[in-house]
């Protein structure tokens, strides 16, 4: 206990009652800490605290709000390479992108520090004589942000920031494999002058402090990112008639057409199914390739996928880092012997690799020969495997990308104006992509999608406000009403 990085409860620092240790996945012998569980009361604590915190804060004036928040993205990105390779050695995902993510968590707070200072609401004349209304957006209250691993500190970042901003309290439980980053995220936020509570840090299993969270009646909305399954308990949980905002799972496709710029074309799908090792919720597991040019596509594909270097996330010149744990490893392993056993062809790839460390290494794989409706094409995999689906028109193409229970992005490589703008408005995603990779999103536009893959509220930009306030139409009778 006596090295124990803590939970932030109420301003202050608490030591769990148990403790899980934090290993780097792409090298098991690198103990990064151990990190505090919260207890049930603990969290009673945190979520008293907020609702005590939440009042002071929400009549608090804009300034300052947009000072503390400036001041949180102002550090982060000032940080961003140090907590970046902390970020790095504990999620997996390769120093630049580590780096890269920091700094755009950083870009999230300083957004949305000029939209706490953008509060401004509607007049209107009622429809009885010498009555003015006036329409606010008011703070939501208690918000319960439960965050993925895959981007522990910027998903984090677009929930906590928009919360904030729009006068809310945060009692956050982050994902148990990337503690470390949210314990540095919490210390940042701990350094400016805000009511004690108003931001609380629980860390603790989904099963236990996150069931526990959600069914809290002192909590006014939930959002949550993460699997299907876990966003359909927290939906069922919700019985409170809290207000909950979902983002889950996705199964996106990237159409390559037979007028596309080919090199380009490879180019968007490496980037979409290999960057971050696969485990991105937008990433291109489906390619729904055109007939004509399918066989030189993959060609470049499988040429492309073996060149990248999988390696430790901190090693200068690796492309592709460790996946985050065992279990994800066997998961992914498991999908491989999925896909050969339903017939697709695998080109390359799909085995545990050794390194100089021992970590979670995998080969990038690529299938072709493979259908829709295989499983490896049907289940989101969360892993570094793309698989290739030959097509015979657009129209089939575009059959294929809606064929799926998902709808979070969908992208298309062609030089077609026409073909592009069909497509954009018949793809049946929340995000669509055009000659870009489908992973790729900016933090002052909505983010979400359709389907199995989103429920409430768009995330980022200045739809957040959607979720993260309430509204309320006051009249006002200016003289005598008639």
């Amino acid at each position: 206990m006596k090295n124990q990085k803590c939970n932030y409860i109420a301003g202050k620092w608490v030591a769990g009652e148990t403790e899980i240790e934090n290993l780097n996945p792409s090298d098991t012998s690198d103990l990064i800490g151990t990190y505090a569980q919260a207890s049930s009361s603990q969290l009673n604590d945190a979520l008293e605290a907020a609702e005590a915190a939440q009042r002071t804060w929400g009549n608090s004036g804009l300034e300052q709000r947009y000072n503390a928040l400036t001041a949180i993205g102002q550090e982060m990105m000032a940080r961003s390479a140090e907590l970046g390779e902390l970020l790095s050695r504990e999620e997996g995902k390769p120093r630049a992108e580590g780096v890269g993510e920091v700094y755009r968590a950083g870009q999230f707070f300083t957004y949305y520090a000029a939209e706490s200072l953008r509060q401004i609401g509607d007049t209107a004349d009622s429809v009885r004589p010498n009555i003015e209304i006036d329409v606010r957006r008011e703070p939501i209250g208690v918000v319960a942000i439960i965050s993925p691993w895959n981007f522990p500190i910027a998903t984090a970042s677009w929930k906590i920031a928009p919360a904030l901003a729009f006068g809310n309290a945060v009692v956050w439980k982050p994902a148990n494999l990337t503690p470390a980053s949210a314990v540095a995220f919490a210390e940042i936020i701990d350094r400016q002058i805000l009511p004690a509570g108003l931001f609380n840090l629980v860390m603790g299993s989904g099963g236990s402090i996150g069931q526990q969270l959600v069914e809290s009646s002192s909590v006014d909305a939930i959002s949550f990112t993460g699997s299907v399954p876990v966003g359909r308990g927290i939906a069922a949980a919700a019985q409170n008639f809290t207000k909950v905002q979902l983002e889950m799972g996705s199964k996106n496709a990237l159409a390559v057409m037979d007028d596309c710029d080919l090199d380009l074309a490879v180019s968007c799908a490496l980037n979409g199914a290999f960057g971050g090792t696969g485990q991105k919720c937008t990433a291109s597991s489906r390619l729904v390739v055109h007939e004509s040019l399918h066989d030189a596509f993959v060609e470049k594909l499988v040429a492309g996928a073996k060149a990248l270097r999988v390696g430790h996330a901190l090693e200068e010149g690796t492309q592709i880092g460790p996946v985050v744990s065992e279990e994800q490893l066997s998961a992914n392993l498991d999908y491989i012997s999925a896909g050969n056993a339903e017939g697709a062809e695998l080109l390359c790839g799909g085995d545990r690799l050794e390194r100089a460390s021992q970590g979670y290494f995998m080969e990038p794989a690529v299938f072709a020969g493979t259908n829709n409706s295989m499983r490896i094409n049907r289940e989101e995999m969360f892993a570094p495997i793309a698989c290739v689906i030959k097509v015979g028109s657009y129209e089939e193409a575009l059959d294929t990308v809606n064929d799926t229970s998902f709808g979070l992005t969908s992208g298309i490589m062609t030089k077609s104006l026409s073909r592009a703008s069909h497509f954009r408005r018949n793809a049946k995603t929340g995000c669509v992509m055009i000659n870009l990779p489908t992973a790729g999103t900016d933090y002052h536009v909505p983010f979400g999608g359709r389907g199995d893959s989103s429920y409430g509220p768009r995330e980022q930009g200045g739809y957040a406000k959607e979720f993260y306030t309430t509204v309320k139409t006051a009249y006002i009778a200016s003289g005598d009403p008639q």
